[in-house]
């Protein structure tokens, strides 16, 4: 009995120190992560991501918002997402015009375009897959490389406004109403996209804080990371990221030396508010704790200090809509005066 009684004592004094010892090193980390950082890089250029589909679903007039964008705000990168639901809404018919009509007005100002091919695109409920399809996955996967195929060759050629493609959006963080990761459909989307079009770098993204990039990242030309300060859980309500820019600095050394990626940019930035329900559904004083226009301001200079040349920001539909839908503008003017001294924007 003494001898087994030592046996426990002698496990429980070993597990306490590795327990001691693994706190110890993310308390490490921790502070690492949140050792401040001075140089920030104002040449990074903003842009942002545009959502026909949210657009309509916060009751703006989307084609308005859009030029708004362009010319009020005179902004010059825009992500832009293909629902997969809207354009092939029958087997085989394929109705691009939406997308045709974004890329012109584009194309006529200079702009630049990321544009998102895939089954699970920005904006809830992530993953746009049209009815017909769902029959069962062989008919999902074999349809949505057809219509991927039909996406990349309709704009491979004479669209100088679109700069990157991008295959699927976060594809391997768990969200949405999505079907589950298929890394052999994920690969078989990039190869195809790369075959039709070989001269444009393909964007592969994941989650800012619960990810660690590489998976994304070894299959990317170009990663793009999401950036959000300020959420809302059920269990806790308004929570902030306990960490600075030198976080998303380490996750770049990590894809750096375990996926031989240095091209990184952010790809969505927090810049619209994170509530309990729709972002539009809670009052309006519940919408700015988690976005104001202060905290859009900071969010920027947050990014800017992780050092990436390229930051977009999410959430340019809600700004417009807080400014005709509520009187209340303060948030696309400084959205306006942020881009207006953008450097090369």
């Amino acid at each position: 009995m003494g001898k087994y009684s030592n046996g426990v004592k002698k496990t429980l004094k070993i597990v306490g120190k590795t327990l001691l010892g693994i706190l110890g090193i993310a308390l490490l980390f921790l502070l690492y992560f949140n050792i401040p950082v001075q140089k920030k890089d104002n040449s990074a250029r903003l842009g942002i991501t545009f959502s026909k589909r949210y657009a309509e679903d916060i009751q703006l007039d989307w084609k308005k918002t859009f030029i708004a964008i362009l010319d009020d705000l005179k902004i010059r990168k825009i992500r832009i997402p293909v629902y997969w639901d809207l354009v092939e809404k029958e087997e085989g018919k394929y109705d691009f015009s939406d997308v045709d009509w974004q890329l012109a007005e584009a194309r006529k100002r200079n702009a630049e375009i990321i544009l998102v091919v895939g089954q699970k695109v920005p904006r809830w409920p992530e993953c746009a897959i049209p009815e017909w399809a769902k029959q069962s996955d062989q008919k999902r996967k074999s349809a949505l490389l057809k219509e991927i195929t039909a996406v990349v060759k309709r704009y491979k050629d004479n669209h100088p406004e679109i700069k990157y493609w991008q295959v699927e959006n976060e594809p391997f963080l768990p969200f949405g109403v999505c079907p589950p990761l298929d890394t052999n459909l994920l690969d078989s989307e990039i190869a195809l996209v790369r075959l039709i079009d070989p001269t444009r770098p393909v964007i592969v993204t994941d989650s800012g804080e619960l990810s660690l990039w590489i998976q994304a990242a070894k299959r990317a030309d170009v990663f793009g990371t999401t950036m959000y300060r300020t959420i809302w859980k059920e269990s806790i309500g308004y929570y902030d990221y306990p960490i600075g820019p030198r976080f998303f600095r380490f996750k770049h050394w990590l894809i750096k030396n375990f996926a031989h990626q240095d091209n990184a940019i952010v790809v969505e930035l927090q810049a619209e508010p994170w509530i309990k329900g729709w972002t539009t559904s809670g009052p309006l004083d519940e919408q700015f704790k988690s976005m104001n226009s202060a905290k859009l301001v900071d969010n920027v200079e947050f990014a800017r200090k992780v050092d990436y040349p390229e930051i977009y920001l999410w959430g340019a539909e809600w700004w417009y809509w807080l400014k005709v839908n509520q009187n209340h503008p303060e948030l696309w003017e400084t959205a306006r005066k942020l881009f207006s001294e953008n450097i090369g924007n």
